[in-house]
């Protein structure tokens, strides 16, 4: 379980965080499903080869289909899964979901429009928020749109916070009929322009993970108060946001890219008065 817990904090420090202040009763399955998303988000950055990158996908599907056969993995992350699938009811088609949007993005390497990029934020971000709310027994259709939508800004926002990393080995994450309507050319974003239509293509981006998180937000208001843990991560998400209006949405501004000291407390407050 600590092993676990590291990998979650080294890994992805903002859900960590949130992740922490979940209900007690799902924290554990909590940490296992943030760790499992971490090993296939990563993977895409690990490998060169398609074919290698298949064949480890695959290793995650076949290794979940052994979970939910009752036969326990030796990777630590699977694991902790395991315990979790025992502790509470979670769907594998969750999980399998995460692999395939991963795995699609690899071998599509690219996506057309912004309602494509809305469709890989909601399938490889989404089924965590799914999961939590399965092993909390909340069947609920309001609070599904609500996580739905949070996936959705979660997603996106992942996909712009990538930009100046996934541009050093030549992937262009923006969709191409964003970079087609500001006339951003693949030489801007590889050599870090901070030009107007750039921005403006930024712009466009954050408006649309905005709109999902505002939705997300009154949708939550709406519903089960139970879920109010689990849609911890609105703080951090609003704060890139908000840092990157300051920024003039330059994304590859280095001050985007420093840790919010503050964001423990922050989540606290969240947590206790909402």
């Amino acid at each position: 379980m600590q092993r676990v817990v590291f990998y979650n904090e080294k890994h992805d420090f903002e859900n960590y965080l949130c992740t922490l202040l979940l209900h007690k009763s799902i924290r554990r399955t909590g940490f296992a499903v943030r760790a499992f998303n971490i090993e296939v988000a990563t993977l895409q950055d690990q490998i060169s080869d398609m074919k290698i990158g298949e064949m480890r996908f695959k290793f995650w599907e076949s290794s979940l289909t052994e979970i939910y056969k009752n036969k326990i993995p030796k990777h630590p992350v699977l694991i902790e899964l395991y315990t979790a699938t025992k502790t509470q009811k979670l769907s594998i088609i969750y999980l399998k979901r995460l692999i395939s949007s991963r795995e699609n993005y690899m071998l599509n390497s690219s996506l057309k429009t912004i309602e494509d990029l809305e469709t890989y934020a909601e399938n490889s971000v989404s089924p965590v928020y799914y999961l939590f709310l399965e092993a909390m027994g909340i069947k609920d259709m309001k609070v599904d749109h609500a996580v739905s939508h949070l996936g959705k800004c979660q997603g996106i926002i992942n996909i712009i916070r990538g930009i100046p990393y996934n541009t050093k080995s030549g992937r262009i994450s923006i969709p191409q009929d964003i970079l087609l309507k500001y006339k951003v050319s693949y030489e801007n974003i590889i050599r870090n322009s901070s030009e107007q239509n750039v921005r403006d293509a930024i712009y466009e981006l954050a408006s649309r993970a905005n709109s999902h998180l505002m939705k997300a937000k009154s949708l939550e208001k709406e519903g089960n108060k139970r879920i109010k843990s689990v849609c911890l991560p609105f703080v951090p998400l609003h704060l890139y946001l908000e840092k990157l209006r300051l920024a003039d949405f330059n994304v590859f501004d280095k001050k985007l890219q420093e840790r919010n000291n503050l964001l423990p407390m922050k989540l606290l407050w969240r947590k206790m008065v909402g």
